[in-house]
């Protein structure tokens, strides 16, 4: 099928350069307290174009809470911490009805708002506490709206949720059910800063300078650039990419690898497709397209599927993980090509 897209307009081209030149400057604002993690950063603010949610995994003292304490100072949002314990209740995230007496002496119910009620959640360590108070966010991070005591509140827009979590102490923790994981748009792995990185990080925070951030956006800029990143084409042969590296990895369909069903217990359901779609379009925009690639596709295939795996245990005992099977999948399968696209970079 060949693949002719439209020339953009002379608005859609102001719109995506501000967009651009926007999200450049909130990472060079995070740069000014956070060293290196540039991947995890543009993830971030993937996610946040895109509208979706991000599960950041790394061991304790990687500065998670603090790169999106920072993300949230340089778009003037507001942020609200919670820190997830085993004595962690629903009510603690959402809030509850308390009784309330008038100057009259009359007494009525009036809902008490919990930290959801804020632009930006830091649900920090979030696996430290039980499925039922886990699933106090399902509703905001899917509806963007809370039910207490048969009564919704809508939340502010834009609501993102961040949520952190330790992979290597398991005792005490409860990990996220699947349907819950499927909720974030994202599971990114926060690393180790290089060798050079971690020497900046010891002159930055053990000398009197402190970094400063910035304001660069404001939520409504930012719900009218999510609404640009929708804008964006997605080319056919795109498309059937993202159809053939998702569907590739569900183990009851034809024509899937003959290792996948040794490896792969449960694939991704359709919300991977529509995800990686929406986060290659803000991928595009940042990296100055104006269409998506299979580049786009490729780099965002990790954090998008990884979660959504259930590996075997055959492949758990030959300690192969999501990421492993991403990997080979994308290795063996065809790139697909286009047969025609327009020259519409943007410039720097």
């Amino acid at each position: 099928m060949t693949t002719t897209l439209p020339p953009p307009s002379d608005d859609e081209l102001q719109q995506a350069t501000i967009l651009r030149y926007k999200f450049q400057e909130i990472r060079k604002q995070i740069g000014n307290v956070i060293v290196g993690q540039d991947k995890t950063v543009e993830q971030l603010l993937i996610a946040i174009l895109a509208g979706g949610h991000c599960l950041l995994e790394g061991v304790p003292g990687l500065a998670k809470t603090l790169m999106v304490r920072s993300l949230a100072q340089s778009m003037s949002l507001d942020f609200h911490r919670i820190q997830f314990t085993p004595d962690l209740m629903p009510a603690d995230i959402t809030g509850t009805d308390i009784i309330q007496q008038s100057e009259t002496g009359s007494r009525q119910l009036a809902f008490a708002k919990g930290p959801v009620f804020t632009q930006i959640l830091l649900a920090d360590e979030i696996n430290r506490t039980p499925p039922k108070t886990q699933a106090a966010l399902l509703e905001a991070m899917q509806e963007h709206c809370v039910t207490v005591g048969g009564k919704t509140y809508t939340l502010s827009e834009p609501f993102f949720v961040l949520a952190t979590q330790n992979p290597i102490e398991q005792e005490g923790t409860y990990p996220l059910p699947e349907a819950q994981r499927d909720r974030f748009l994202f599971q990114t792995i926060v690393d180790y800063p290089t060798r050079d990185q971690e020497s900046e990080i010891i002159e930055r925070t053990t000398g009197s300078g402190n970094g400063t951030i910035s304001s660069v956006v404001t939520g409504q800029e930012i719900l009218g650039f999510q609404k640009i990143v929708r804008m964006v084409p997605l080319p056919e042969h795109v498309k059937q990419f993202v159809l053939d590296v998702v569907r590739s990895l569900r183990p009851k369909d034809k024509d899937v690898p003959k290792w996948v069903p040794q490896w792969v217990q449960w694939g991704p359901g359709p919300r991977a497709c529509q995800q990686i779609v929406i986060a290659s379009k803000a991928r595009a925009l940042l990296h100055g397209r104006l269409h998506v690639s299979t580049e786009d596709v490729e780099a965002l295939a990790f954090p998008v599927l990884r979660h959504r795996i259930v590996p075997t245990f055959s492949a758990q005992a030959e300690a192969v993980d999501s990421d492993a099977i991403i990997a080979r999948l994308l290795k063996e399968l065809p790139k697909r090509k286009a047969n025609s696209l327009p020259p519409n970079s943007l410039s720097n």
